[in-house]
C-alpha cells in the first residue's frame, strides 16, 4: 500500500526524523492559509499523486508570494498529471503539499528496501539524488552503496556513519545523518513498510540533513497489524476494481490489454499472461485467485473481470493442488449465469478433482471451451477475440 508524500513525513516526524515543514491543502483558499501559517519567503506548492517524477511533469511550483500560491493551487487542483509512472492516463491531483521552501547546498538518495537475493533489509545510499535512482545504478553504480542489514541487531550506528561518509555527506553533518538514517530505519521496520525513499534527501546551507521528499510502500499481509497506516489509504488514487478485489484477498491488477485471466498461483499466473502474449493476445489483468478461495471468491473474481470493458474474452487457467478444480467450475458457473457472459470462455483444469470440475461445467449449459493444455487454451482464446 503507498501513501502520500505528506503523510510519510508526518509518518517521520513521529519517529524525530527531520523533515521539511509543510501543510496539506484540499483547495486555493487551504492553500494560502497555509502559506501564511508557514511565514516562509519562498513556498513550495506540490501535488499529492502515488506517483514519482511529479517535478519533472510541472506538478512542484515555486511561489514567492500569496498570490502565486493561489494562482499554483488554482492551476494544479483538478489537473491531470502526467509522469513516467503514471502511464498515458495520467492521475488528477485532489491535494497539494504545501511546505516552505529550503536553502539547499547538496541533494542525496538514501532509501530501504528488502533485498530478496539476502533476504535482509538494504540500506541505499548515493551522492545523486534528486533524480531517479535506476538511472543512477544503470549509469553510475560505483556511486550507489549498500548496507546489508542483520535482522538482529538491526542498523548500526557504524553503518549508518559508513554510508554518510560514502555518500560524501561533509564531515561535519555525518552523525546528523547517522541519526537520521537510525531513525529512518526505526520507521520502516516497526511500521512493516516493504519500501522507504528520500529523495532527495537534502544538506541546507544552515547545516541541516532533512527529508525533501519521502515514499513510502508498506508490506499489505502486515497492514492489520497497523490500523493508523490503513486509515492512510487514499482510495482516490487505486484502481476502484483492485479495491474491489482487495475486499476477497485477491491478487488482482488490472492491464491493458483485452483478454480477462483467473489463475490459481502469481507463478502460473505470470506464465498464464506470457503464454497469452506468445500467440498473440495481449491480457487484461493479472488475477491470483489463491489456494484457499471459496465458490464466491471465484465467483467476485469473475464478475470483477468482467467489469472491465475492454475484456473480451477470459481464460481460466487452474492447477488443483490445494485449490480443488470443482470449487473454482462452482465459482465461474455462479459467476456467468449472475452477470449473463456474453464473451468467449475458455477454461483449463487439471489437478484435484479435475473430472467433477469438468462434469460440473460441461452440465451448466454455459458456452464453455475447454482446453487440454495452457498453450491449447492460450491459443484458442486469442483465436476466439480474434
Amino acid at each position: 500500500m503507498n501513501i502520500h508524500e505528506y503523510q510519510g513525513k508526518q509518518l517521520l516526524r513521529q519517529y524525530g526524523v527531520a523533515v521539511s515543514n509543510g501543510i496539506v491543502a484540499f483547495s486555493p483558499e487551504e492553500a494560502v492559509e497555509a502559506a501564511k501559517e508557514l511565514g516562509s519567503d519562498v513556498i513550495v506548492v506540490k501535488a499529492q499523486i502515488h506517483a514519482g517524477g511529479r517535478g519533472k511533469a510541472g506538478g512542484v511550483k515555486i511561489a514567492k508570494n500569496l498570490d502565486e500560491v493561489r494562482e499554483y493551487a488554482k492551476e494544479l487542483l483538478g489537473k491531470v498529471l502526467v509522469t513516467h509512472q503514471t502511464g498515458p492516463e495520467g492521475k488528477e491531483i485532489k491535494r497539494l503539499l504545501i511546505e516552505e521552501g529550503s536553502k539547499i547546498k547538496k541533494e542525496y538518495y538514501v532509501g530501504l528496501v528488502l533485498d530478496r537475493s539476502t533476504s535482509r533489509v538494504t540500506l541505499m545510499g548515493s551522492e545523486e539524488g534528486g533524480m531517479d535512482i535506476e538511472e543512477v545504478a544503470a549509469n553510475s553504480p560505483e556511486k550507489l552503496f549498500y548496507e546489508e542489514i542483520d535482522p538482529v541487531v538491526g542498523l548500526t550506528g557504524f553503518q549508518a556513519r559508513r554510508m554518510a561518509f560514502n555518500m560524501n555527506i561533509p564531515a561535519k553533518l555525518v552523525n546528523k545523518a547517522a541519526k537520521f538514517m537510525l531513525g529512518l530505519y526505526q520507521v520502516y521496520n516497526e511500521k512493516d513498510a516493504s519500501i522507504v525513499e528520500i529523495n532527495p534527501l537534502v544538506v541546507t546551507e544552515d547545516d541541516n540533513v532533512l527529508a525533501l521528499d519521502a515514499k513510502f510502500n508498506f508490506d499489505s499481509n502486515a497492514l492489520y497489524k497497523h490500523k493508523d497506516i490503513l486509515e492512510l489509504r487514499d482510495y482516490d488514487e487505486e484502481d476502484p476494481k483492485e479495491i474491489e478485489a482487495s475486499k476477497y484477498d485477491l491478487s488482482y491488477i488490472s492491464l491493458d490489454g483485452n483478454i480477462g485471466c483467473m489463475v490459481n498461483g502469481a507463478g502460473l499466473a505470470m506464465a498464464t499472461m506470457d503464454t497469452i502474449s506468445y500467440y498473440g493476445g495481449s491480457p487484461a489483468n493479472f488475477l491470483d485467485v489463491g489456494g484457499g478461495a471459496t465458490a464466491e471468491k471465484v465467483t467476485e473474481a469473475f464478475k470483477i473481470i468482467l467489469a472491465d470493458k475492454n475484456v473480451k474474452g477470459i481464460f481460466v487457467n487452474i492447477f488443483g493442488g490445494i485449490m480443488k478444480c470443482d470449487v473454482i467450475a462452482e465459482g465461474v458457473i455462479i459467476a456467468a449465469k449472475e452477470v449473463g457472459l456474453q464473451v468467449p470462455l475458455v477454461v483449463r483444469l487439471e489437478g484435484t478433482n479435475v473430472d467433477l470440475g469438468k462434469k460440473l461445467l460441461n452440465e451448466s449449459g454455459i458456452n464453455i471451451v475447454a482446453a487440454d493444455s495452457m498453450a491449447d487454451g492460450a491459443q484458442k482464446i486469442v483465436n476466439l477475440v480474434g
